[in-house]
């Protein structure tokens, strides 16, 4: 099956829902998405038999325009574009941590992912807490809890701030390890949700402020956290 990707000026929620009745009419297009926090507004389209002048014309119908097409090679540029802060965070984590080992003067697994999730719940409930409204009410869509009981969106901030101080500070982490496998594990529940019903909603795990999309980035993110408290606790338990 093909995959063609497109830039478009297809820029929000209602600039989709306004071409999806032309492109799902499409019996030729399997499957399509648009990436509306991407800078090129990337509409990627799979299936056989699909001509760049039906996307044209069915993006025109809806009201908007292609611009250009995806050249090959060209992935990995926009994806960088679109995933840039979160990187760039990643990075910066990664990097204070490994300076942090380094001045211990030996590499310590359990230290360096304790360091790790403490600097990321504390920057991630940063973000969060800038917009804490815009953040509650995009997170009520896809979180699991959230959806059930509305306050835990509000509060979910706090929870990351707390859970990053008791990092830092390697408080009572038996206890902070197993809050953060639950937090987690619930995040990771929702996230795939979405992405199985293939729903084109943003991602708020920078806030409101930091339009990023919810792809299998945010998957690996939650996933990678939830194995990290997971590790820790078996490191725990061994170690009593």
């Amino acid at each position: 099956m093909a995959t063609q990707q497109y830039k478009t000026n297809l820029n929000c929620a209602n600039c989709v829902a306004a071409v999806t009745p032309f492109l799902s009419a499409n019996k030729a297009i399997m499957r399509w998405s648009v990436d509306t926090a991407n800078p090129d507004k990337v509409l990627t389209v799979e299936g056989d038999g699909v001509t760049r002048e039906a996307i044209e014309r069915h993006v025109a119908e809806a009201g908007f325009r292609v611009i250009g097409v995806v050249e090959p090679g060209e992935e990995a540029r926009l994806f960088l574009a679109t995933y840039y802060p979160l990187l760039l965070i990643f990075g910066y984590l990664v990097g204070v941590v490994g300076v942090l080992e380094l001045s211990a003067g030996s590499f310590d697994a359990m230290r360096a992912m304790g360091r790790f999730m403490g600097g990321f719940f504390l920057v991630f409930s940063f973000f969060k807490l800038m917009n804490l409204p815009g953040f509650a009410d995009t997170y009520r869509g896809y979180d699991v809890v959230a959806r059930r009981w509305p306050a835990y969106a509000w509060a979910y901030p706090f929870i990351e701030l707390a859970l990053g101080i008791a990092y830092v500070t390697n408080a009572v982490p038996v206890a902070t390890n197993i809050v953060t496998f639950i937090v987690m594990a619930a995040s990771t529940v929702g996230v795939a949700q979405a992405l199985l019903e293939k729903r084109k909603i943003r991602c708020v795990c920078l806030g409101s402020l930091v339009s990023l999309p919810m792809s299998s980035v945010t998957l690996i993110e939650d996933v990678l956290m939830l194995a990290m408290s997971a590790a820790m606790l078996v490191d725990l338990a061994l170690a009593v």
